[in-house]
């Protein structure tokens, strides 16, 4: 089918793909504890983490909860949204594909939600914490 313009796409056209609001949140939460890192490295093809943390080999994802389908705003609707479902389930192979990838190259990888940081950015570095604890 055929993409059709809408309020709901012109709203998300240009949307920022790096350095988003929940990113820079997490980056000034990492930095503020002492956590250093490198920005949208690539660590294979197909495998580009929003930034990395080298001393821990750990690479970080945040993800937008609508474009990696977290579920909590409901279904895509209006009449793009097969391709919405598509896009987003692209989205999703995606991610799997990438955390496999940095996995199989010897990196901690970590997928955090956008709502996550939202809610308690503090509960997030806890997380990130405890992986980079974990041993080898």
């Amino acid at each position: 089918s055929n993409w059709v313009s809408t309020g709901t796409s012109q709203h998300l056209r240009g949307r920022r793909s790096r350095s988003t609001a929940p990113e820079l949140k997490l980056r000034r939460a990492l930095h503020a504890v002492g956590f250093r890192f490198r920005l949208h490295p690539s660590l294979a093809r197909g495998c580009n983490p929003d930034l990395v943390l080298p001393r821990y080999r750990t690479a970080v994802w945040v993800d937008g909860c609508f474009w990696h389908g977290h579920g909590h705003q409901g279904e895509p609707a209006g009449p793009n949204s097969d391709l919405w479902r598509r896009k987003i389930q692209a989205n999703q192979e995606r991610d799997i594909r990438a955390v496999r990838l940095a996995r199989n190259l010897g990196w901690r990888a970590i997928r955090i939600w956008e709502c996550e940081i939202n809610a308690n950015v503090g509960q997030v570095l806890g997380r990130i914490r405890g992986l980079i604890e974990l041993p080898d």
